[in-house]
């Protein structure tokens, strides 16, 4: 994984973790609005990053990836780590691993696994694996029905359609067929005294079984929802958003 850093003369760090189907530059409006008063670390994920070949590897490779990074730089803390969607699983991973200690966190819209028969979450799989791929053949605009997003620009589709022709069909299978299925302990014990599960109103239906997932496995999370968003919308969308919402948290 490439780490992109900004504000590096800050003490405070904070990670930021992408979602699926964006790079790393999917930060990039909220990036100007924190890294006057915050160390930012943005690692692009392995099979969306522009400057390293390869495929996606899962969410527990990729947790464990940026503890040993972060440790390799003396970093064995962070002040908070937010993460969207895909990258609310990595979120979730790195907490139940306790081997990075977070002040604060933040899962907006994250993934947490299915709690379904072996097969179901198969079938799930593949049914989101077939969707992205439609939309790597072209049928880009089906993507904001089939998750919740924000309706799309012109230029938010050429965005999508760079980033599609990046990623490899099997980068999209590993994404999906990992997020819904990563391993997590029956009993998540975690260091981390503020955590938060965001997530919008076009979602709130969608993310049902993740926000009863939460309420079970990190029993003291704050549930904040977001009017007037769709899945992964606050970044690209309503970035003042994001990063008040990063600084109210970090305040406690």
């Amino acid at each position: 994984m490439t780490y992109h850093e900004f504000g590096t003369n800050n003490k405070r760090v904070i990670l930021l973790i992408h979602p699926a189907v964006v790079i790393w530059d999917y930060f990039e409006y909220v990036v100007p609005l924190l890294e006057k008063d915050f160390h930012l670390i943005i690692p692009a994920l392995p099979g969306y990053d522009p400057d390293r070949e390869g495929d996606f590897t899962s969410i527990e490779e990729i947790a464990a990836e940026i503890e040993k990074w972060l440790k390799e730089k003396g970093i064995p803390e962070a002040e908070c780590i937010y993460g969207c969607s895909m990258g609310g699983a990595v979120v979730a991973k790195l907490l139940s691993n306790r081997v990075i200690h977070f002040e604060h966190a933040v899962m907006d819209g994250g993934i947490t696994p299915y709690q379904l028969p072996w097969i179901i979450t198969r079938l799930i799989a593949i049914k989101d694996f077939l969707m992205i791929s439609v939309g790597k053949l072209g049928g880009i605009k089906l993507l904001e029905k089939a998750f919740s997003t924000d309706e799309l620009s012109e230029e938010d589709i050429r965005y999508e359609a760079k980033v599609l022709g990046m990623i490899s069909y099997r980068t999209i299978w590993r994404t999906f067929e990992s997020a819904n299925n990563y391993a997590m302990p029956k009993r998540i014990v975690t260091d981390c005294l503020f955590i938060e599960y965001w997530f919008a109103d076009a979602e709130e239906k969608d993310r049902k079984w993740d926000i009863a997932y939460i309420r079970k496995a990190f029993p003291s999370s704050h549930f904040v929802r977001y009017r007037n968003a769709g899945h992964g919308g606050l970044a690209p969308f309503y970035p003042e958003k994001l990063a008040k919402g990063i600084r109210k948290l970090c305040n406690k």
